[in-house]
């Protein structure tokens, strides 16, 4: 019978144990600085019905057209989430959380999933941490929002980072926008990318997000959206560059970014970092407060980002900077002789409830051999048990950074350990 070779799905990578470290510390730090921000952890289902994304995301986006995993059961349409703003919108929804009252101020962290094509820092199946602040139009939120995601970053020691901001404008001023795009694209259609000509007739404003490069010397000669900006849109966008520098924060101002989704209105940004290379891209967002309303729920302002999880540990490893602790255990049990396993078997629950991480050796092996892997394992301290031990209840406790031991009862030792 031959041999199967099963392996992960294309652009789907297993995350091994010599790098959980990393992960586990980054997203401690994550739900550690949330609490800081009075943000709430939000977790939703990695699979969602077909409509709400499409409504949610956008037609004649790239995700939805070109890069979801799309299957059904029945008589339902399903997806993997390939992003988490709609999805959490769903749940506002659902759950009537507006209910609770006040702002609702919401993170996640998780697994998102786009059929396109796997790249450095781009795969199939990729993780995200985000923000959703829902229930305020209020500039103060849009700031609070990029400070906590700037905020993330400053933590983790990524500081070569550059913040993109600006607004494309709330309905009324979109839509005399639009005009002016068409009015401006229309007579070179035919020189458009064929996803560009869709767009003219569908959503002219997503043209701007175009990376072919046909369309980009049509882009740069582009009216701009903030000379059709309302004054209550312009008036917000100004508050939120004003909040901006009171807080130190640096920004660009950058007329063409409009984001990838159909859903964001007024503020937009994103965050760059050019240790990615070409794939610059951090984290990104902006408001949306169409989303909720679109998707059936009551009229609720909204701001909000994502940010790649894979990105941002790219980033770390271009920049040196160690995430997590080095792999160790406190103490380990060497033993010898069956009497001596059965003492550790028991041992290691007392000494965990003490305390401390512990463990021993599951394949009966030398005592030499045991000791190497105390050293691979990283053990702090080891205690060396044997029948003469056992008698005299008396333990050689040997610190292992120092090569140093002492003779101790096991009572002593757990006081060491506390």
């Amino acid at each position: 019978m031959a041999q199967i070779n099963y392996r992960t799905h294309l652009g789907m990578n297993d995350i091994l144990p010599d790098e959980t470290g990393k992960w586990q510390a980054l997203e401690q730090l994550i739900h550690r600085e949330a609490k800081k921000f009075n943000l709430e952890e939000i977790r939703t289902p990695i699979m969602e019905q077909t409509e709400l994304i499409v409504r949610g995301v956008g037609q004649l986006t790239d995700i939805v057209s070109k890069e979801i995993f799309s299957f059904s059961r029945g008589d339902d349409n399903y997806v993997l989430r390939p992003e988490c703003t709609a999805p959490v919108a769903r749940a506002f929804t659902e759950h009537h959380l507006e209910q609770r009252g006040g702002t609702q101020k919401l993170y996640y962290i998780g697994p998102m999933f786009r059929a396109e094509r796997p790249q450095k820092g781009r795969l199939r199946q990729f993780h995200q941490f985000g923000v959703e602040i829902m229930g305020s139009d209020d500039p103060v939120a849009d700031v609070e929002c990029i400070a906590f995601m700037m905020h993330i970053y400053e933590k983790v020691g990524i500081t070569n980072t550059k913040l993109k901001i600006n607004s494309i404008g709330d309905p009324e001023s979109r839509d005399k926008y639009k005009e002016a795009l068409v009015s401006y694209f229309e007579p070179v259609r035919n020189e458009l990318s064929e996803l560009s000509q869709k767009r003219l007739d569908k959503n002219p404003l997503r043209i701007l997000d175009s990376k072919e490069e046909e369309d980009q010397p049509f882009i740069e000669q582009a009216p701009l959206i903030h000379d059709y900006l309302n004054e209550e849109s312009a008036g917000h966008f100004n508050k939120v560059k004003e909040y901006l520098n009171q807080l130190g924060i640096d920004y660009e101002t950058d007329p063409y970014l409009v984001r990838g989704l159909d859903y964001y209105t007024r503020t937009a940004f994103e965050l760059i970092s050019p240790d990615l290379g070409s794939q610059d891209a951090l984290a990104g967002g902006g408001r949306y407060d169409l989303l909720v309303e679109e998707i059936g729920g009551p009229e609720t302002p909204a701001v909000g980002f994502a940010a790649g999880i894979e990105r941002l540990l790219i980033a770390c490893d271009e920049l040196d900077i160690e995430l997590g602790e080095p792999k160790s255990v406190d103490v380990y049990i060497v033993t010898l002789g069956d009497s001596a396993r059965t003492w550790g078997v028991q041992a290691l629950p007392k000494l965990r409830a003490a305390g401390a991480s512990a463990t021993m050796d599951y394949m009966g092996r030398s005592m030499k051999a045991q000791m190497k892997d105390a050293n691979r394992e990283n053990a702090l301290y080891t205690i060396i048990v044997g029948d003469h031990e056992l008698e005299a209840n008396s333990f050689t406790f040997r610190d292992m950074r120092k090569s140093e031991e002492e003779a101790l009862s096991f009572e002593e030792i757990l006081q060491k350990v506390k």
